[in-house]
């Protein structure tokens, strides 16, 4: 275990103190469970090694980080490092990458029932499914979620610029003030523009072309790596997930033909729909339905996003389309705290069922949502709001 913490010690060294998310102050941390799940590269380790780096004092060894696919663990078993760190006085155990070990559930479960002085926190994959694992560890579990950078982290990451976090409800209705204050710090459009081809991952070094190669890195894991492990999805079919999101990367936002797209990869309807399904739980995707309460798994989407814009411009090999990174931000903004709709006859999107939002560039008008209640236009190229016309922009503001 003494290796574990020379390990833990280099890792709280290289982490820095300077940019913390608001997600730690969001997590309950004194929970004697904890699981924290996000995309790989969202940034869930560092929250960690942050928080670890804030409380405790490393002489004491009260706290200890590993990642589960550490080699450490070919030849440890995780309950008998967990009753070792507790007999010398350990407090928090921080576990990373559980979805890498195969009975990790299991475990967990008999660490949280054997030691209830002992704190777990641990992280994994956004498809982390703690209720059908081998043990349901439901009744035990605060889980979280993870994201990636919204517009207004990407200010405090990238331009050192701190703005407060609004609710949509405070967005919509004290827009002006917002933009005021918003504006007085910054460019808020030409921002948003470099946000929109460049800001989502926190691990964006300046180079756009190394960056979207980490992207794609990040595509393939899942796809390669995660989907087949935890979805269940037979290794053969791997090359179908990518010409399925290779297909989508250049329709986007695609207008759902099931069948269509089921003879392009020579794959049953049924099949199309189930991978759908996995990718966007491995947040890849983002689906998008016109009544999300009444959902079944053999229901068609009305529309298909990548899961951010950022993904987009690293996929496509042809010219993004400005529109559809747009709406590709909206919903990936929108759908983490709200609930989001296909905008059926009018408006691009329906709101937790009572905002309807018109998604464009600085001319959109109001012709598309005339006469609907609640609706407003978010438009790309503006740095004011204007009446029910406001900043694109200002969504990446909650």
């Amino acid at each position: 275990m003494e290796t574990l913490f020379q390990k833990q010690a280099q890792l709280l060294k290289n982490t820095s103190l300077e940019i913390v998310r608001d997600d730690i102050n969001r997590i309950h941390w004194d929970a004697r469970l904890v699981s924290i799940r996000g995309s790989r590269g969202v940034g869930k380790t560092t929250l960690m090694l942050q928080y670890i780096k804030q409380h405790y004092d490393p002489d004491q060894q009260q706290a200890l980080y590993c990642s589960l696919d550490s080699i450490y663990f070919s030849t440890h078993n995780l309950l008998d490092l967990a009753m070792a760190f507790y007999q010398q006085g350990g407090k928090h155990l921080f576990l990373d990458e559980v979805h890498k070990y195969p009975t990790w559930s299991k475990e967990i479960k008999e660490i949280y029932d054997t030691y209830p002085e002992l704190k777990l926190v641990i992280s994994g994959s956004s498809m982390l499914n703690i209720i059908n694992a081998d043990a349901d560890l439901s009744r035990r579990c605060i889980p979280y979620q993870m994201h990636g950078l919204s517009f207004r982290e990407f200010l405090l990451f990238y331009k050192n610029v701190r703005l407060p976090a609004h609710t949509l409800q405070e967005i919509l209705g004290h827009p002006a003030e917002i933009c005021g204050q918003v504006n007085q710090v910054c460019r808020p459009v030409g921002l948003f523009a470099e946000y929109l081809k460049g800001g989502y991952y926190p691990f964006f070094d300046g180079n756009l072309t190394t960056y979207y190669i980490q992207i794609e890195n990040v595509v393939n894991f899942i796809l390669e790596q995660e989907l087949p492990a935890l979805s269940k999805i037979d290794p053969s079919y791997v090359l179908k997930l990518k010409a399925l999101v290779e297909i989508l990367a250049h329709s986007i936002p695609y207008e759902v033909d099931i069948q269509k797209l089921a003879t392009t990869l020579n794959l049953s309807r049924n099949t199309v729909l189930h991978y759908l399904g996995c990718m966007q739980r491995a947040e890849v995707l983002q689906l998008l339905y016109a009544d999300s309460m009444s959902v079944t798994k053999l229901q068609k989407p009305q529309k298909i996003y990548l899961q951010n814009p950022n993904m987009l411009y690293a996929l496509s090999s042809t010219e993004v389309n400005i529109g559809t990174a747009r709406e590709t931000f909206a919903v990936n903004q929108l759908s983490r705290n709200h609930r989001v709709e296909y905008g059926k006859t009018k408006g691009d999107f329906l709101v937790d069922g009572a905002y309807t939002f018109e998604i464009g560039g600085p001319d959109k008008g109001f012709s598309q949502i005339a006469g609907v209640k609640e609706s407003y236009v978010f438009a790309d190229g503006i740095e004011f709001a204007s009446g029910r016309k406001l900043p694109l922009w200002l969504l990446g503001m909650m």
